[in-house]
């Protein structure tokens, strides 16, 4: 541990996030022996994942953003609340984009319906999923920025349980990207490919996180509550509704236990 903290802000996010890249790989690999997998598992780790990122949206990131603000004369909540607010419209407006554009292709040529639908298919997969990734890279990076800024209420201990709740629910991401590739035709090479692919945005939004928050100290609160909101969207719109399908129970329950150790390394640790 005492290694790690000795490295420099941009390496710790960085290999932060290449972690959670590496267990969105893994979840992917799943592909090479599975045709399918215990949806039970996945939706535990969704719902586990959920819970860390929900806890750590506020003690990692909207937390320290209210402080920060205060510190620096402003309101403590006008600025933490635009960012929130936008962090999550962020995503929203992305989604409905992501939509919009994949309904406006239009397919000319019968013969290549199939073909072309399995390749739309890839390609919505990755982005949809690559989408959700970056504002969870820029979080690590924020937060471990935010360590190195001596910003009150942040800690390497809850930059890194937040990188790996974030890396928890990478791989059930990972898995849902290569495994439904893998069942419309794909080779298992290409649908492993297509989903760690997913998350290899993740190592560069967290670095482009630790430098914003090293380098332009009055725009944290922004970024910090920023991260928070889309976080906070991303689990609203995504993880829970994907994870409840079918396990409504095991989800909230992974839920629960992922809010509860967040809040315990964060608190007793942080």
């Amino acid at each position: 541990m005492e290694w790690f903290i000795g490295l420099s802000p941009i390496f710790q996010g960085l290999l932060a996030t290449l972690f959670t890249w590496f267990v969105t790989a893994l979840g992917a690999a799943v592909v090479f022996f599975f045709k399918k997998f215990d949806k039970r598992i996945l939706n535990t780790m969704l719902g586990f994942g959920a819970g860390v990122m929900i806890a750590a949206s506020f003690w990692s990131l909207l937390s320290p953003a209210i402080e920060l603000s205060e510190q620096l004369g402003y309101s403590g909540f006008v600025i933490p609340s635009i960012g929130f607010f936008l962090g999550g419209a962020f995503l929203i407006f992305a989604d409905k984009l992501m939509d919009t554009y994949s309904y406006g292709v239009v397919l000319n040529k019968e013969d290549n319906i199939s073909k072309t639908s399995k390749y739309r298919k890839s390609i919505l997969l990755v982005l949809a999923v690559t989408l959700h990734n970056i504002p969870e890279g820029l979080a690590v990076g924020v937060a471990f920025g935010g360590v190195a800024a001596g910003i009150p209420g942040t800690s390497v201990v809850a930059a890194l349980t937040l990188a790996l709740g974030i890396g928890l629910q990478n791989f059930p991401e990972g898995a849902a990207v290569s495994l439904p590739l893998r069942s419309e035709g794909l080779s298992r090479t290409r649908s492993f490919l297509y989903g760690q692919a997913s998350g290899l945005v993740e190592p560069i939004s967290g670095v482009i996180g630790v430098i914003a928050a090293l380098t332009v100290r009055s725009l944290l609160p922004f970024l910090l509550s920023f991260s928070a909101g889309a976080m906070i969207a991303v689990v609203g719109a995504e993880l829970l509704p994907e994870a409840s399908l079918e396990n409504k129970k095991l989800t909230t329950l992974g839920l629960i236990l992922g809010f509860i150790v967040m809040m315990v390394l964060d608190v007793a640790l942080g």
